[in-house]
């Protein structure tokens, strides 16, 4: 996040030179700066002070203000801003901490409007977490808002803010959308009160609006906190009465702690229920394009982490099978349910573009250069048919009931797959999915990502596309994922993984482009 900036004669304790404005808030303003004497990048919270306070109560302030951030700083290092200096100045209160490497989730809600509920749980339980820490303490926030939480690039969070309840004018000036109606009232803040605001904030990410609108004037925004009823989320899915139960006007009526909880990890659980391993790859030989070169290949388990985009979100059982999914090769694997017809491959292969339906052409042979690869036609149980390599079936299948379903076509000899995955709970973004599918991407010994994740069209339905290298028993492994959405909330995933060395093959590359051509799902 930190960029070149032109410094201003601005500067804070004669020290802390303000550069560019991070964010703001009602009395409240972030600013990226400079720690000059150190020559280091610093965050600087500028909150404005109700009257010009005495030396005496401006000490007070300050005060409070380093030894909460300390105490929490100590107890959730990298979860809690690390104050370096806090200073009054001519009715200004000057909070300086370390810099953040992260974007405010103001910021990302304003960029990407709402988030589907998997990622809004997993950032609630995070500030979850973060609460009661404090809680436990004694200590209550009592400001957060969504300038004070920060995301990382790696999903974590660090939250800002602490200590400076009550320090403004009015009781949660700084944001008085995310103000509990107790706040309104200009009662005592407690543990009820940052629970309501992890409601609000819950309630944004997944609807793109907070709870209770601002209407311009801090006065009013609380008013309709305190007096209106709650809008209905619509988009919350099973979040949705945590939600509700967070945003009682009745502190004592508000979940406790165990039940939210327990609410979000259920949605996490659900998504992880969704995540199966690729099958195991074992020494073997596989036939590639023009002049049918072999080569040995050494590979292991294979990418035993989330790799399911858009078509597994959220189920309500685990699948079976996990890290014991069926090796390719040899053994009780169930037999193709249709006796397959030969394919021959269609014409010249498109390239893959963001916007493409197709994958790329092999890189070794013009598009028109004869191939000896044969293709079948593969006609599942479930429904959905592709062409595949001669002598591909079925490796491990397994299902939820009806709700989902996964199936890893393969060969013996080949260390190629394609992974069919189906879902009935898919969320309504498909770049949004593959950005929280990514953290446990990244559980993957030599996980990287190849490019950036790619809004794309299937077909004329909305899609998603990354690709990605990871290690897998010793063997560099190349994945292509590709999810699309059928709509009513069900939707496809199709995921292609051969080893890295041989991926621009043209045997590999035919086999990709002829999978992403030729799939179809289930009619009617």
């Amino acid at each position: 996040m930190v960029k070149a900036h032109i410094s201003t004669p601005v500067s804070v304790a004669g020290r802390f030179r303000l550069v560019e404005v991070v964010s703001r808030e009602t009395n409240r303003v972030c600013w990226y700066g400079e720690d000059t004497a150190v020559e280091r990048p610093v965050l600087v919270t500028q909150v404005g002070l109700p009257d010009v306070p005495d030396g005496e109560e401006a000490r007070r302030i300050v005060a409070r203000v380093l030894h909460t951030c300390e105490r929490m700083a100590l107890l959730l290092p990298r979860r809690v801003a690390e104050v370096v200096d806090a200073v009054e100045e001519s009715g200004t209160l000057w909070v300086v901490t370390r810099w953040i490497d992260g974007v405010p989730l103001s910021e990302l809600l304003a960029q990407q409007g709402t988030f589907n509920y998997v990622r809004a749980a997993r950032i609630g339980l995070e500030l979850l977490d973060v609460l009661e820490t404090a809680h436990g303490q004694g200590l209550a926030h009592g400001e957060l808002s969504p300038a004070q939480v920060f995301v990382r690039d790696d999903g974590s969070l660090v939250v800002t803010g602490f200590g400076l309840a009550g320090a403004t004018l009015a009781p949660r000036l700084a944001a008085p959308s995310y103000a509990s109606p107790e706040q309104a009232r200009d009662e005592p803040i407690g543990p009820a009160t940052d629970l309501w605001t992890l409601g609000a904030l819950l309630y944004t990410m997944v609807e793109g609006r907070p709870p209770f609108r601002d209407r311009g004037r801090p006065e009013a925004t609380l008013k309709g906190v305190d007096r209106l009823p709650l809008r209905t989320p619509v988009r919350a899915g099973p979040l949705t009465q945590a939600v509700q139960g967070l945003l009682r006007k009745d502190a004592v009526e508000r979940l406790p702690r165990p039940v939210v909880r327990a609410a979000l990890v259920r949605v996490l659980d659900e998504e992880a229920a969704a995540t199966v391993p690729s099958p195991r790859l074992r020494g073997r030989r596989y036939a590639h394009g023009p002049g049918r070169r072999n080569r040995t290949v050494l590979a292991g388990t294979a990418l035993a982490v989330v790799t399911v985009a858009v078509a597994v979100l959220a189920v309500t059982d685990r699948l079976p099978g996990g890290s014991d999914a069926p090796a390719a090769g040899p053994g009780p694997n169930p037999a193709p349910s249709a006796t397959p017809s030969a394919t021959a491959p269609a014409s010249p292969t498109p390239s893959l573009s963001p916007t493409s339906s197709a994958a790329p052409p092999p890189s070794a042979a013009p598009p028109s250069a004869p191939t000896e690869a044969a293709f079948r036609r593969y006609a599942s149980p479930e429904g959905f048919s592709v062409s595949l390599p001669e002598g591909w079936r079925p490796l491990s299948t397994d299902r939820v009931g009806d709700l989902a379903y996964r199936v890893v076509l393969g060969a013996t000899g080949d260390p190629r797959t394609l992974t069919v995955t189906y879902s009935e709970r898919v969320g309504p973004d498909p770049v949004a999915v593959w950005r929280d599918v990514e953290p446990g991407l990244r559980q993957a010994g030599g996980y990287r990502r190849l490019g950036e994740i790619r809004s794309t069209t299937y077909r004329g339905r909305e899609a998603a596309e990354m690709e990605w290298l990871a290690d897998a028993g010793g063997t560099r492994v190349r994945t292509l994922g590709r999810g699309f959405l059928l709509g009513g909330g069900r939707g496809y995933s199709l995921r292609w993984t051969a080893p890295a060395a041989d991926w621009d093959d043209p045997g590999n590359r035919e086999g990709l482009a002829t999978a992403l051509r030729t799939f179809q799902e289930p009619s009617g």
